[in-house]
């Protein structure tokens, strides 16, 4: 008996031993931590517009940012294999787009990202932008270094109809060199201009930027392109007519400038009179062709034509009624000149001055696409989308 309790003893301490040695954590047993090798890397990308959008604006920005490290690699190429402009930030952690997207084209992201553990974080994937319905042209009068006269709107003018026009609206910006009250008025569905309050300041310079590019007009319709001008407002001349007195004076910087006999339209007729209202020079036309099937003339030319509205009013020489000049209101609704006098203001004149015509029964209907000075400024104002 004694024999056989002692090998037991022996046995249980060899066994205790055993459970002990396992249970231990050393470095000749136990559960292995994971290899280095097999951990992900700690650096990660992500990217906005998201990988798979879909109908993704132009306009918007493309991101892409690293966390826990900094990028080795960034970019993205659109379908025809270009890559789109991109600047990354000093810490190299954030790659943002500096060009806007094509419409309906599919941009692919490849990107990579190395974190403190020398790991290499690699990114891919692709987005689409918008396929617009339709693409409306915009453009923009006055034209580049022109130089206008003091009462010249900005003129937008859109290719068809816009639905959102606050939406195109917000697009246009006018910047001047000096401070200028103004303010856009939506005259029809195609067309937007901008007008002082009261006359330009001579010398003005002004910067105007439609950025339409992008913007949706509603229906699937969007901006075809962006469209600028630079121009300068010349010196302050301004017409005036009374239309009972036959003359037409010319102003500058307030003062008498010139002093013609003219002309008007019949007294007797409203359909004929010039009418009373603020309209501008619209064109300058060294020679006119004329015709009014209903008063029984065609093929008429005049020299020296200054235009003033689409409702048909000009200025210009009629030597023909040379008899009424300065005399008698004969005309159809034209301001007449004597050649020489017209000769000298068609050659003083700039697009963009204004003409004041007063003492007339009628006045400028407001059909005309230059209308602007025809509204008192509470109407234009409220012809805003805004």
């Amino acid at each position: 008996m004694i024999e056989r309790r002692t090998v037991f003893r022996v046995a249980l301490g060899a066994g205790s031993a055993g459970l002990l040695a396992a249970c231990s954590g050393g470095s000749t047993g136990g559960t292995p931590h994971p290899n280095e090798a097999q951990l992900p890397p700690k650096a990660s990308i992500t990217a906005e517009p998201a990988v798979d959008a879909a109908d993704v604006s132009v306009l918007e920005p493309v991101t892409v940012k690293a966390a826990d490290g900094t990028f080795t690699e960034v970019k993205v190429v659109n379908s025809d294999g270009g890559e789109v402009a991109g600047e990354l930030n000093a810490e190299k952690t954030v790659w943002t787009s500096s060009e806007p997207l094509g419409y309906g084209k599919t941009y692919t992201y490849s990107a990579k990202a190395k974190g403190s553990d020398d790991k290499v974080a690699e990114f891919t994937g692709s987005f689409a932008t918008v396929t617009p319905a339709k693409e409306i042209r915009a453009t923009l009068n006055p034209v580049d270094d022109a130089e206008v006269g003091v009462a010249m709107p900005i003129s937008v003018k859109f290719a068809e109809a816009i639905s959102d026009r606050a939406a195109a609206e917000r697009a246009l910006t006018v910047e001047t060199s000096t401070e200028v009250e103004g303010a856009w008025a939506w005259l029809s569905d195609r067309q937007v201009d901008w007008r002082p309050k009261e006359y330009w300041p001579a010398g003005t310079e002004v910067s105007v930027a439609a950025k339409l590019y992008g913007v949706h007009y509603g229906g699937g319709a969007y901006g075809k392109a962006d469209v600028t001008t630079k121009f300068t407002i010349g010196r302050n001349q301004v017409v005036k007519i009374h239309t009972p007195d036959h003359r037409m004076r010319v102003y500058r910087d307030g003062a008498e400038h010139a002093n013609y006999p003219c002309s008007n339209g019949k007294d007797a007729d409203p359909a004929l009179n010039t009418p009373n209202g603020t309209v501008i020079v619209m064109t300058r036309e060294p020679t006119s062709i004329f015709d009014n099937e209903r008063y029984g003339y065609t093929d008429l030319k005049k020299k020296w034509c200054c235009r003033i509205s689409n409702h048909g009013e000009y200025i210009h020489e009629n030597e023909e009624n040379r008899a009424n000049i300065g005399k008698k209101n004969t005309s159809h609704g034209c301001v007449n000149l004597l050649e020489a006098d017209a000769k000298a203001y068609f050659d003083s004149a700039l697009i963009g001055d204004p003409v004041e015509v007063t003492g007339s029964k009628v006045g400028f209907p407001t059909t005309s696409d230059v209308m602007d000075w025809l509204l008192d400024w509470e109407t234009w104002k409220s012809k805003s989308a805004l």
